[in-house]
């Protein structure tokens, strides 16, 4: 086992596989306390949303390959639109968010690290889904990481410059750093303040529980994903919950036919029309056709200049 952080074990991996496929097996056929049928639902889709986000760190922390990671993306964000679903016929607001984002910092980096994963995974068309229960409880607009996040691959988001957690200070002032050197320092600011930030959280110090303990990794994804949006130089970043091999599979990612994204080096022709951004000029979104030459920024503070799909609209 390749693992990505000293505090887990093969055998603390191979306990929660176990456990992960017992559980699944239990709640098909008992039900969890609760006073209604529609509490019930609630409850049960929310701890079957849990259980995967715990695998897919699980799997990460690990050291699984990356591209492990992509079907289990698939199928937690369609828990979270279920557990949307059953939260809204519970409380009765069809529009409820399955996170609320701006009271506990916990959920609000659940949030981030999901959106996280769907830029460094490359699915474009899995952030549109997660985003979007998100977004019609009222939360568009209304925090800069939450938008800086999805503004490089989603149309029509918004410029805003406020924020719900003093937590995230440090990297949202990296995206806007006045230099390269600048950026990369308020970037490892962030990874060294990150963990000590969450002593609220549920996961807080799980790994001091042992081999029977509920750990199953500390990571700052969405560090990651500012690093490689907006092109940020993580070299020297060594902190344990930057998610390098993470973002080393998103910058040398190639495409694939199924997931309809692709990186183009400037220079190259245009493989597909569309959208693309590139992490070497701000607001780079642009459309592009087919067989047009990708152009390059020689004045970029980022170096070389990469394009990256963004979607058909």
């Amino acid at each position: 086992m390749n693992k990505r952080q000293k505090f887990y074990t093969e055998n603390q991996y191979k306990t929660f596989l176990k456990e992960y496929e017992e559980v699944l097996e239990f709640c098909k056929t008992n039900t969890f306390q609760a006073g209604s049928p529609e509490q019930e639902a609630s409850l049960r889709a929310g701890h079957l949303q849990n259980l995967l986000f715990d695998k897919i760190l699980a799997c990460y922390t690990a050291g699984e390959e990356v591209e492990v990671l992509i079907p289990l993306l698939e199928e937690l964000v369609e828990k979270y639109e279920i557990w949307q679903k059953k939260l809204a016929i519970y409380e009765r607001a069809p529009k409820i968010s399955p996170l609320a984002i701006d009271d506990w910092p916990d959920q609000y980096e659940e949030c981030v690290q999901v959106i996280s994963l769907c830029i460094l995974l490359h699915r474009t068309d899995l952030l549109k889904r997660f985003v979007i229960l998100i977004d019609e409880a009222g939360y568009a607009g209304d925090d800069t990481l939450y938008e800086d996040l999805s503004r490089k691959v989603l149309p029509n988001r918004h410029d805003v410059d406020r924020w719900y957690h003093d937590v995230y200070t440090s990297l949202i002032q990296a995206i806007y750093a006045d230099t390269k050197e600048k950026a990369s320092k308020l970037l490892n600011d962030y990874c060294k303040q990150w963990y000590p930030a969450f002593k609220q959280a549920p996961w807080h110090d799980t790994h001091l529980q042992g081999e029977d303990g509920s750990y199953v990794g500390y990571w700052a994804i969405e560090a990651g994903a500012i690093a490689f949006l907006y092109g940020i130089d993580d070299s020297k970043i060594d902190h344990m919950v930057y998610p390098k091999a993470l973002v080393e599979y998103a910058r040398n990612y190639k495409g694939d036919i199924a997931s309809k994204i692709n990186r183009i080096i400037a220079g190259e022709a245009c493989s597909k029309t569309g959208y693309w951004f590139t992490p070497a000029q701000a607001n780079s979104r642009r459309h592009f056709q087919q067989g047009e030459i990708m152009p390059s920024f020689s004045d970029s503070k980022w170096g070389d200049t990469l394009w990256y799909w963004s979607g058909e609209e």
